[in-house]
């Protein structure tokens, strides 16, 4: 499969040989500087998956070179749950990798995609909510311990397991390049909000509720690493605990707040990388 993205051919294609894993390997080592002994995948592993049946795929521009790679596992319940997935520079690759990924699972009679990632990373929660139409299912404090490489070091991993719906229609439209917008309620109320760079919660009883992230958590995590903190355990109890309560995230407003539906009174309570 090959698109063009801001005057660039890239290429997308399954893998299947060492020097292919050995390039992406050294790919997600120039995203994420990971530790020689931390590595969230190795080229062996890559080399099982593959032969397995499961998802490795690279991308790469019209020069040959490999731009971005996707490693994904089949979990329970006919879903495929994509362990990694990295690009080098812009360009939408990150966007076509996703939509490769949609296009084989469906080939195959997968109907979800799970992932994990950084609940406070705005630019990854619009990707996932915005862009491609997932919705977070579950809080996950520390998921994967603290974290050593380059990026996250230091950092408790909390994440949030994302599903994406593959043939939901609010998926179909995104991915046919419709609008995926609503207006938010004129009474939503933000329970989390950014006040000079530090996290304040606030209580309400309405039905919609905004839940804000700081501006660039990676940053501050350099600049300012107890406001970082502040920030990671401000997330975990208002957003984690929405979702616990049963309430639904439903969008991401203005690339800054997660908007989520409080559950009706009388619902039952449930609760469904890198």
């Amino acid at each position: 499969m090959s698109i063009r993205r801001a005057g660039t051919l890239i290429a997308i294609r399954e893998l299947h040989g060492i020097a292919e894993f050995e390039q992406v390997s050294e790919l997600f080592d120039g995203i994420w500087h990971f530790d020689p002994d931390s590595r969230p995948i190795t080229v062996e592993l890559m080399r099982a998956m593959s032969h397995a049946g499961n998802y490795v795929a690279g991308a790469y521009d019209d020069a040959g070179r490999l731009v971005g790679a996707s490693v994904g596992f089949f979990g329970a319940g006919n879903t495929l749950h994509s362990h990694i997935t990295g690009a080098a520079g812009g360009h939408g690759i990150g966007f076509e990798l996703k939509l490769h990924q949609r296009r084989w699972a469906l080939e195959r009679g997968i109907d979800r995609i799970t992932w994990t990632y950084d609940p406070l990373v705005r630019r990854n929660a619009h990707f996932n909510l915005a862009k491609l139409g997932a919705r977070p299912e579950e809080y996950l404090p520390s998921f994967y311990g603290v974290m050593t490489d380059a990026i996250n070091q230091g950092s408790d991993s909390d994440r949030v397991l994302a599903s994406w719906s593959l043939s939901a229609p609010h998926v179909a439209a995104l991915v046919r390049g419709e609008p995926g917008r609503r207006p938010l309620p004129a009474d939503a109320a933000i329970v989390l909000a950014d006040e000079d760079g530090r996290p304040v919660t606030r209580d309400s009883d309405a039905a919609t509720l905004l839940v804000a992230l700081p501006e660039d958590i990676e940053a501050l995590r350099v600049a300012d690493p107890g406001a970082a903190k502040a920030w990671r355990l401000a997330v975990r109890e208002v957003l984690g605990g929405l979702l616990v309560e049963g309430g639904v995230v439903t969008a991401f407003h203005d690339k800054a707040f997660y908007v989520v539906e409080r559950p009706s009174l009388g619902t039952a309570s449930s609760s469904d990388r890198v």
